[in-house]
């Protein structure tokens, strides 16, 4: 599927093809993606339906706003009757009977849902190796010039991997995500794709499966800055079923897109290229300001003194609102619930949870539970609350000198899945530089700058004011037009007929 949004709603406007041809497109890209074991499920009965009907809206003149587009939606958006695990044994078997917020918006729109995505489980991790589903594998390999072999399975990032993987193979235009502390941004750069998170309020939190609810954020990955606005707009906006879902009115987010950027100030803050970092990275980052000035953009040196702090409070704060958020999964109501022989409720509880908790949850229940103990509250909780108030503060003096920040994404382009987080705390390091933005509640995005050494993508990070995204989207916007990456992974798939050059 090589078209972006924006071209296949074009082509169906002009009756180039119907939303039922795109839609079996979807379907058997869907299938080919098992190989890389993307798609938790696929709504294939479902999918066939609404394409026919979308195609009865075009014709009457009745179509939305993206009538006919394929998308596919991360597990743990609850979609009515379609199975919700996010990636948990312990959900097994639970079929919603409602619809998250955002994905209903999309649907009312006139998308095509082919299907759930393969996630960490919970959301817990930057790989989507902790998934009872197993792990995703990215469509992008090395070249094997330099430090990676050509057939060495590398990670997607996570948690939103199966959706990262399915936008840069090809297998769907967009697809939805949620970023708590970079699980949009992560993995956008590591698979060379569009990766949107929206200022903390923007979207609605109604229909998803919590972990961290003063952090998780809806979001998209798309192929180009321009197709991800459009979504993201449709999703916004308030919803009384959640109260802190912001009453602001949505703009247009593409209102800016096209002007210059002349004049704007883009913040560059030396606390996001320490000495260690990456030369790659680094002068990637260093490519990207110099792009950015040409276009007419005046790069502006910053101070986050507070970045450091961010990581480690960050690992205080959602493990502790996931030890809450998590207590309600029990056994009793839905999902599993242990089939062994007990002799008292509290029994059934320890070994439901035990058998239905993967490993990294286990450790985030935890960590979270003992943070929020009896004489530890003060000294962990309560003293990671008061640097998220810094880093907030922080964030705020640095946009009285600029418009927008760049940074890195990630630390470094994708590793091999056979040794990516055997060691904890290094796996949590790879967040190191979306975090902060995600404890202000600030939008960010990714986008992607280039390919390393090995042939794998890169990716930089803009980060917004809040409520902003206008500004946002159009210096990304301008950036992508600059910097014109087209390399695409080897894991292509793509179906005759329905690409951007006719084949």
């Amino acid at each position: 599927m090589q078209l972006t949004i924006k071209q296949m709603l074009d082509g169906l406007d002009k009756g180039d093809f119907s939303a039922s041809e795109l839609t079996q497109s979807a379907l058997d890209n869907a299938e080919q993606a098992k190989k890389l074991n993307i798609y938790s499920y696929i709504a294939e009965d479902s999918a066939r339906k609404n394409a026919s009907q979308s195609d009865e809206r075009r014709k009457t003149g009745k179509a939305g706003k993206i009538d006919g587009i394929p998308l596919a939606h991360k597990d743990l958006f609850a979609i009515n009757g379609m199975d919700t695990q996010a990636a948990s044994k312990i959900l097994s078997g639970f079929k919603p009977p409602y619809t998250a917020t955002v994905i209903d918006r999309l649907e009312q729109a006139g998308s095509i849902t082919i299907g759930k995505l393969n996630q960490d489980e919970f959301a817990m991790g930057s790989a989507n190796k902790n998934s009872c589903y197993g792990n995703v594998a990215n469509p992008w390999r090395a070249n094997g010039n330099h430090a990676i072999s050509s057939d060495t399975d590398l990670i997607p990032g996570g948690s939103s991997g199966g959706s990262s993987a399915s936008v840069a193979m090809r297998a769907i235009p967009a697809a939805t995500g949620s970023d708590t502390g970079g699980s949009i941004r992560q993995p956008a750069a590591l698979t060379g794709t569009v990766g949107i998170k929206p200022t903390y309020g923007r979207c609605s939190r109604y229909g998803m499966v919590a972990f961290a609810s003063s952090l998780d954020q809806a979001s998209i990955l798309a192929r180009t800055v321009w197709d991800g606005a459009l979504l993201l707009e449709i999703m916004c906006g308030h919803d009384a079923r959640d109260m802190t879902t912001s009453r602001k009115a949505v703009p247009n987010f593409h209102g800016a897109f096209g002007q210059s950027i002349k004049g704007l100030k883009i913040g560059v803050a030396q606390e996001y290229f320490p000495d260690n970092l990456d030369g790659e990275i680094k002068q990637n980052c260093q490519q990207a300001q110099e792009l950015l000035q040409q276009a007419g953009a005046e790069i502006v040196p910053i101070s986050l003194k507070m970045t450091e702090y961010a990581l480690p409070a960050y690992y205080v704060i959602a493990p502790a609102e996931a030890s809450g958020n998590l207590s309600r999964y029990d056994g009793v109501r839905y999902g599993h619930r242990t089939a062994d022989d007990v002799d008292t409720l509290d029994e059934m509880y320890r070994k439901t949870r035990a058998e239905g908790f993967g490993d990294e949850v286990k450790r985030r229940i935890l960590i979270g539970t003992y943070v929020l103990s009896a004489g530890y509250y003060d000294a962990y909780f309560l003293k990671a609350q008061k640097v998220r108030r810094l880093i907030l503060q922080d964030f705020g003096q640095a946009f009285t000198q600029c418009d927008v920040i760049l940074a890195p994404t990630t630390p470094n382009a994708a590793e091999p899945i056979a040794t990516f987080g055997l060691d904890p705390v290094q796996a949590y390091l790879s967040d190191i530089f979306t975090v902060p933005a995600s404890m202000a509640g600030l939008p960010a995005l990714s986008v992607p700058s280039g390919l390393n050494q090995d042939g794998l993508p890169l990716g930089v990070q803009f980060i917004g004011q809040h409520f902003d995204e206008p500004r946002l989207l159009q210096v990304a916007d301008i950036f992508e037009s600059e910097i014109g990456f087209t390399a695409q992974p080897q894991g292509i798939i793509c179906r005759k007929g329905l690409s951007a050059d006719g084949e």
